[in-house]
């Protein structure tokens, strides 16, 4: 018996250190680490022994002989990488180094600005060093975890496994939460405060924004970027107001990375898929009553050039309760790549004409050339065919003048993220990053995540980024940081003055109780609150929650 690896790899290692064999490859220091779609068993190698099972936080490490019907895919794709890159050596990775301690012996204070994965292991990564003797990780919201929380899809239920993972590194007893408070904002902590009262301050704040079209209509109503549906669908609470028709029968996505298909399964499959899932509650009312029976998703070059990974197009193809459908030229379909062989044979499938189920139309070769609209609302789109040419080794997609409209009432621009600037730090237009070397902005000030490297990677590229900027901050301690001049005390006053409601561990673990509480009444993981003075209720210390309910009694009966 040889394990797999499955659709949920997040690809942090884990399972590679674990492995006595030195079967899972590529490895960290090995070509491809942290960039390729996933890690992949040697079927020849493993011996069956089931530890990088055990390691793996998502549950993505399957037994052959339990692999269903639709998961076959991978024994292939597994074997695939191995044919191109094949690994004789097989001395053990799991060597383990002498840790690394530090030549002064501190104490040392750090804060983390973000708690979603990257923020989280670089807080993992640093409490491995004793000399550190505090982490506080702030993030603005009231809610930890970050995208896998607000941007994993909620019918990608095993994905989500990675915050078993976070429970425990933010369960060390030097590891603090800050939560709801927002670094940088009017009124608020700000990076000044920060250095004052820490020894080095790391952000992780990610890549909130999307890329724009650059055609005209794109700011009409009903034409909204994929973050904000992402964030509406899984309860972020800035984006549970958006403006969502689900009107039409057609809905047209632009862009075909795996956000795009994440967001064409959310507006096509069966309702009571959903209701088994952690959807906030307000989304999963409006998609109750949607009219949307097919999702067309517009990729500008070919099938092989396509921006969704293997493994999430084989969870598309193994889909039972969505017809997909493939828009391309054959000509484009035959190339020997895993992306366009497995197109191929989605095409090929046969799809009853009289199928009740909703679609997703996988279109290739074309690009929107104008949201239209009527009344200052989407009405469709208009797209153009494109020619596809080699240019200097890579495909260009060039529009040609043979267009078509697409009726819509809904238009979802999923054409990539962007981070913002971060108040006091400098900001590079063209990468949308902050600049660093190996992640240090200036001595005591670093970045990690997205807004370091731009948004590419999957959740455990997070961890090896987190690796080396922890490695910068390490040897600056070394080198000598000047030291904060501000107590641990004086930060916690200061924080009650300026965030008296400010949440600890203590308060998202109320909240996150109650949210489970809520879900299992219905059969669901989870029913997510998504307003903020409820997160706030709810996740307030007992004796508060008492004290709020008699001024509320006292008030209605007055």
């Amino acid at each position: 018996m040889a394990y797999v690896v499955t659709q949920s790899c997040c690809a942090d290692a884990s399972c590679v250190v674990a492995c006595p064999v030195n079967c899972i490859h590529p490895a960290p220091g090995e070509p491809g680490f942290g960039t390729t779609e996933m890690v992949y068993v040697d079927a020849t190698a493993c011996v069956g022994c089931g530890a990088c099972a055990t390691a793996c936080p998502v549950g993505a490490m399957v037994p052959d002989a339990a692999l269903t019907t639709k998961q076959l895919p991978f024994l292939d794709l597994n074997a695939s990488y191995y044919d191109a890159f094949p690994h004789a050596d097989r001395t053990p990775v799991a060597l383990v180094p002498p840790q690394r301690r530090l030549s002064r012996p501190g104490p040392f204070r750090v804060a983390v600005v973000g708690a979603g994965p990257a923020g989280l292991y670089t807080a993992d990564e640093l409490l491995k060093h004793p000399e550190i003797t505090g982490v506080d990780v702030y993030d603005r919201l009231r809610t930890p975890y970050g995208l896998v929380r607000h941007g994993v899809a909620p019918d990608h239920a095993s994905t989500k496994l990675v915050t078993r993972l976070f429970e425990a590194i933010e369960r060390q007893p030097r590891f603090h939460y800050r939560l709801g408070v927002d670094v940088g904002a009017a009124g608020g902590l700000t990076l000044a405060d920060l250095r004052a009262h820490y020894d080095a301050v790391v952000y992780a704040v990610g890549a909130s924004a999307d890329r724009g079209l650059g055609i005209p209509g794109e700011d009409l109503a009903g034409s909204v970027p994929a973050t904000a549906l992402v964030g509406w669908y899984n309860g972020h609470p800035e984006q549970q107001d958006l403006d969502v028709p689900l009107h039409h029968e057609r809905a047209v996505v632009v862009g075909n990375g795996n956000v795009a298909l994440d967001v064409a399964r959310i507006l096509s499959r069966p309702v009571e898929v959903l209701e088994r899932t952690d959807l906030a509650p307000g989304a999963l009312d409006q998609l109750r009553a949607s009219n949307v029976r097919e999702v067309v998703v517009l990729g500008r070059r070919g099938p092989a050039q396509a921006a969704f990974t293997v493994p999430e197009l084989i969870g598309l193809a193994a889909l039972e309760d969505v017809d997909v459908i493939v828009d391309a030229d054959p000509a484009l379909l035959t190339g020997d790549d895993q992306r366009s062989a497995l197109l191929r044979d989605l095409a090929e499938r046969p799809v009853d004409p009289a199928s009740t189920k909703r679609r997703i139309v996988l279109s290739f070769a074309v690009s929107p050339v104008e949201v239209l609209g009527a009344d200052g609302r989407v009405t469709g789109v208009r797209v153009a065919r494109n020619r596809l040419a080699e240019v200097d080794g890579s495909v260009r997609a060039e529009p040609t003048d043979d267009t078509f409209v697409l009726d819509a009432g809904l238009v979802v621009r999923s054409v990539g993220h962007r981070g913002t600037p971060v108040a006091g730090l400098p900001f590079d237009e063209r990468t949308a990053t902050v600049p660093h070397h190996l992640g240090r902005v200036e001595p005591g000030v670093y970045v990690v995540g997205w807004i370091k490297r731009g948004p590419v990677g999957f959740i455990g590229t997070n961890k090896t980024d987190a690796q080396e900027t922890v490695e910068t901050i390490l040897d600056d301690l070394d080198a000598g940081l000047p030291a904060p001049t501000g107590s641990a005390a004086a930060l916690a006053a200061l924080v009650a003055e300026r965030h008296p409601d400010a949440g600890d561990l203590a308060a998202w673990q109320r909240l996150d109780a109650a949210e489970r509480e809520r879900g299992a009444r219905s059969g669901r993981p989870r029913a997510k609150v998504t307003d903020p003075a409820e997160q706030r209720s709810i996740a307030a210390p007992p004796a508060v929650r008492r004290r709020s309910l008699l001024r509320r009694t006292v008030s209605l009966t007055s």
